[in-house]
């Protein structure tokens, strides 16, 4: 299935706790229908000692939301949903709804 968020898309988040906030997408964990943002839903998380890191200690790290929460941002910088179309060179392409500005190439088209 086609995502509507891929990696490195500025994004604002739609819902929840941090919602307003725009970020750009450092992953996109597809198994679990999530994406984490860069500085965006931010915990502190407890660390044991190890080999590489033997002082421990408590590190910031961002956790990942749901990809329903987050929507792409268009050239306005406001939300916009995303549209999947094929243009005249057979390329499939995401397209914003709001501007009609295409995001990305999905798939090249054939020679």
């Amino acid at each position: 299935m086609a995502r509507h968020i891929r990696k490195n898309d500025e994004v604002i988040v739609t819902a929840g706790s941090d919602k307003g906030s725009r970020g750009r997408v450092v992953q996109v964990l597809t198994g679990q229908d999530r994406v984490i943002i860069e500085g965006i839903n931010v915990r502190r998380k407890h660390v044991k000692p190890t080999q590489s890191n033997p002082q421990g200690g408590v590190v910031s790290v961002a956790m990942p939301i749901h990809i329903s929460n987050v929507s792409p941002v268009d050239k306005n910088k406001k939300a916009t949903r995303v549209r999947f179309e094929t243009n005249k060179d057979g390329e499939k392409v995401r397209v914003a709804v709001t501007t009609g500005e295409t995001l990305s190439v999905l798939k090249k088209a054939r020679k």
